[in-house]
């Protein structure tokens, strides 16, 4: 009986050797196609008209990039990673000028001049002024974005306000100094919406107005009416006598009980009864 089991324990291990040997042999082909789509060593796309500098296409720890020229005196080029979706074969001389480019000026903001800039990030492409940056739907739209969808795409970021911000709250835009207490108002976005504040009063903005819209005049207009509208009425409050420590009520408990010993009171007097006269 025991030498039955040992050959059916030896042909089971046998029959998992050839399984794991088949499964490695499978893998053989992904792993050599994976190697050959990512291991692209240095190719030389050209070189840049403007600076002279050779142009290759480098395989990285994390994918493909672009380069410009080489590292001197200890300074790095100018590199650029390959959209998602793009295959390395598919990027020429001018593509790659394109992408060394970037980040790349659409404009001025019409409100304070501050540039507005189009670039691919870590989490694909986007518009930025200033600390806000809104989504592009495709890598494409870098290169062709104009200022006024730009400016578009900036107000309805700050609209939606800053759920998932990483760099702490929003900073918000000064409108200028109440007229009348003095300190600076803000429009900000908040997490329930946009908002103005002044010396920690907070007024919500109407539905048609935004951080970007709002005027001064409108600000202090809803701060006064929130502010007016949260002031306590006052009321004087009835005063409540002193209530006794937790020691103390002890001590009146305790001195109020009986001595040992001592009679106990009735609980009424007797009442005194008269005979009627014969």
């Amino acid at each position: 009986m025991s030498e039955l089991r040992q050959r059916s324990a030896i042909a089971q291990a046998e029959q998992i050797r050839r399984v794991h040997r088949l499964f490695e042999l499978s893998r053989v082909p992904l792993y050599a196609a994976a190697l050959g789509s990512a291991d692209i060593g240095t190719k030389v796309l050209g070189q840049d008209p403007e600076s002279g500098l050779e142009v290759t296409l480098r395989s990285g720890r994390f994918g493909p990039y672009l380069q410009l020229g080489e590292a001197v005196n200890g300074e790095k080029p100018r590199r650029a990673g390959l959209p998602k979706g793009t295959a390395p074969d598919q990027v020429d001389l001018q593509r790659a000028l394109a992408l060394l480019s970037l980040p790349r000026e659409v404009g001025r903001h019409p409100e304070d001049g501050e540039p507005i800039r189009a670039g691919i990030g870590r989490f694909g492409p986007y518009v930025q002024h200033g600390k806000t940056y809104a989504n592009l739907e495709s890598p494409e739209d870098v290169f062709t974005i104009g200022l006024n969808r730009a400016v578009t795409l900036i107000a309805e970021k700050r609209a939606k306000g800053s759920r998932g911000r990483r760099f702490g709250a929003d900073p918000g835009r000064p409108l200028g100094d109440h007229p009348v207490k003095g300190g600076a108002v803000v429009a900000k976005n908040g997490r329930y919406g946009p908002y103005v504040s002044h010396n920690g009063v907070n007024a919500t903005l109407p539905a048609d107005k935004t951080p970007e819209t709002v005027t001064l005049d409108e600000a202090v207009a809803l701060i006064d009416a929130r502010a007016e509208h949260s002031t306590p009425a006052p009321h004087a409050r009835p005063r409540r006598g002193k209530r006794p420590s937790p020691g103390t009520a002890r001590h009146i408990k305790a001195s109020s009980k009986r001595p040992p010993g001592a009679a106990k009171r009735p609980a009424h007097p007797p009442r005194k009864t008269t005979q009627a006269a014969e």
